[in-house]
């Protein structure tokens, strides 16, 4: 399982350093990212290179802050490994690169980190606990999803996400029980926010683009049109239809908890009158009545499935639907 590489407590200490030379703090969220073409690049090219399959490779974004801006200016990727590479540091690694960035004056700022994805499937408790860390140290840090497959159909997918202030404020507390979030009024749909993305290139990187779109071939406009798309349409209803299943048996196990719950609540009644008609019975006989007891000890109520985890699947189902309702309509 991969999980995203978390921020560093350096970071924190350069940005708080940069913010008191001078600049004024972060005062507004970050309504925009502006991402130089190059990182786009490094991104698909770190895909190509160790991505196989449903394969994920994360890394990590670089850059700065400017008024309601995010300008992400460099990446560097993350290396697979497994749990038998004892020797590998994650920490000491992101020091070492960042360290050489620094080095040769280029910025070396933690502003997130980047993450590609299969068939859309990305919504998983590891990238939750991953982003919840960037964010709770550096406010204003994205993830970066990249989707390689529908890339590759001649259509760029990079999307960013930032967690909202109320599942900041859920998963700061650590109350994922069916109380809490539904106190807190928390649903899939509202679980991440999405930010735009401005791609930025030089001049000369355009000038260079619109002389190879002069040289190139047009495309076949009717080529989307083509059946050779049906086994992207089959994988993402397979994927779809997994999602479904979870869905389902993450309810099953709910409803399996509210009927333990009411049957519980039944015993608990039947109890207290089979009580309360002793203690007339004893006071009518002039007995004392029975010693007080802790109802709550004699009947613990059952233990709560957490409903994080169906919030996340239900955001997958989502997810999963938009992306088969766009490979079959384009």
């Amino acid at each position: 399982m991969c999980f995203g590489p978390f921020p560093l407590h350096q970071t924190m200490a350069s940005r708080k350093e940069s913010a008191a030379s001078g600049s004024s703090p972060l005062e507004t969220p970050v309504k925009q990212i502006q991402i130089d073409g190059l990182v786009v690049l490094k991104i698909i090219k770190h895909y190509q290179e160790e991505g196989q399959g449903s394969e994920v490779v994360q890394g990590v974004l670089l850059g700065l802050v400017v008024e309601d801006s995010l300008e992400i200016t460099n990446c560097f990727p993350f290396p697979q490994h497994t749990e038998d590479d004892v020797d590998f540091d994650e920490v000491q690694y992101q020091m070492e690169m960042m360290r050489s960035l620094r080095h040769v004056n280029i910025d070396h700022l933690h502003v997130g980190w980047y993450q590609s994805t299969h068939y859309g499937s990305f919504v998983s408790r590891a990238l939750l606990d991953s982003q919840f860390s960037y964010q709770h140290a550096i406010e204003e840090s994205v993830v970066l999803i990249y989707d390689p497959i529908k890339t590759a159909q001649g259509s760029l997918c990079l999307k960013a996400y930032r967690l909202t202030p109320k599942l900041m404020e859920i998963c700061k507390e650590k109350d994922f029980s069916p109380e809490g979030l539904k106190k807190a009024c928390i649903g899939f749909e509202i679980m991440f926010e999405e930010v735009p993305i401005v791609i930025k290139n030089s001049h000369l990187i355009n000038v260079l683009l619109l002389d190879l779109q002069e040289k190139s071939t047009v495309a076949d406009k009717h080529e989307l049109l083509n059946l050779s798309s049906s086994n992207h349409l089959e994988k993402s209803l397979q994927l779809l239809m997994d999602r479904v299943d979870d869905m389902n048996q993450d309810i099953g196990k709910y409803n399996t908890y509210c009927r333990n719950l009411s049957k519980q609540q039944q015993q608990k009644q039947q109890y207290l009158q089979r009580r309360q008609q002793e203690n007339t019975q004893r006071q009518s006989r002039g007995e004392p009545p029975l010693p007080e007891e802790d109802i709550s000890k004699m009947f613990k109520p059952p233990q709560a499935p957490p409903r994080m985890d169906t919030l996340l699947i239900a955001g997958q189902v989502t997810c999963q639907s938009v992306i088969f309702m766009g490979r079959s309509l384009f």
